[in-house]
């Protein structure tokens, strides 16, 4: 992925900004220190993706806050994840908030036309598994990537799944996510010739253990091209995805 340092020297050569103006781009502080947040800055410009505001335990006035100095600084697009409905209500008084109650995902800003070198595909087990799912879906399309979703094609059906060869076969990386026995993942990466990231929910019965059973299976998957993130680790799938689907060639220094 092309970062933003690179960007910014690409427009000095091209006499798009001044050597002052690159210069100020470059050198601005790293971070900001709230008292109650250090707000990394810098982060788009080391990996290409901006900070991320994680909205769990963190209250709507130090929400408020964070969202407010990331606009100051020119972030043009803020991602807020496991956000609470309450959190939510108040941060929509002050800013321009799209929220998603089902995976508690709040958007401000517009979500990028899509970049990257193909297509993010998102399938879950079943239709409980879709909070986590969304969840992954939203992270990717704010972070530029078209994303196609398949939803309940588990293998308790497997025809459903089946239905979906064409997208499955086409993707540039594919999150897979389920809970229960966490089958989906080592069938899609039996099918896929592309990266499959592996998501376990906590969905399922009392055996299932609150995903540890989806996590464990997922991690012996047969299938050789899948990785697993954590339970319901939606963000954490979604970023990466993120990052598979920008990958590009990186110049060899002369």
């Amino acid at each position: 992925m092309i970062n933003e340092t690179r960007q910014i020297l690409e427009k000095l050569e091209k006499g798009m900004i001044s050597v002052d103006e690159a210069l100020l781009k470059i050198k601005t502080a790293p971070f900001d220190d709230l008292g109650f947040a250090k707000i990394d800055h810098h982060r788009k410009i080391r990996q290409g993706v901006a900070e991320v505001i994680y909205g769990a335990g963190k209250t709507p006035e130090q929400i408020k806050g964070i969202i407010k100095n990331m606009l100051e600084r020119g972030q043009e697009n803020i991602l807020i994840t496991r956000m609470k409905p309450e959190a939510a209500i108040e941060v929509k008084k002050e800013y321009s908030l799209n929220y998603d109650e089902l995976s508690h995902v709040g958007i401000i800003g517009d979500i990028k036309e899509p970049d990257g070198i193909g297509t993010v595909v998102v399938a879950t087990g079943g239709t409980s598994d879709i909070p986590v799912a969304e969840e992954a879906a939203l992270t990717a399309e704010v972070m530029g990537n078209k994303v196609v979703r398949l939803y309940d094609v588990g293998v308790a059906g497997l025809h459903r799944l089946l239905s979906h060869k064409e997208e499955i076969m086409s993707a540039s990386v594919i999150v897979a996510i389920a809970g229960m026995e966490g089958a989906l993942a080592s069938v899609i990466g039996g099918l896929a010739d592309c990266p499959v990231i592996a998501v376990p929910t906590s969905v399922g019965y009392g055996a299932s253990f609150n995903g540890l059973s989806a996590l464990l299976s997922m991690l012996n998957s047969c299938a050789s091209g899948v990785s697993v993130v954590n339970i319901d680790n939606g963000f954490g799938a979604g970023y990466l995805a993120n990052m598979i689907n920008h990958m590009s060639p990186k110049k060899e220094e002369q």
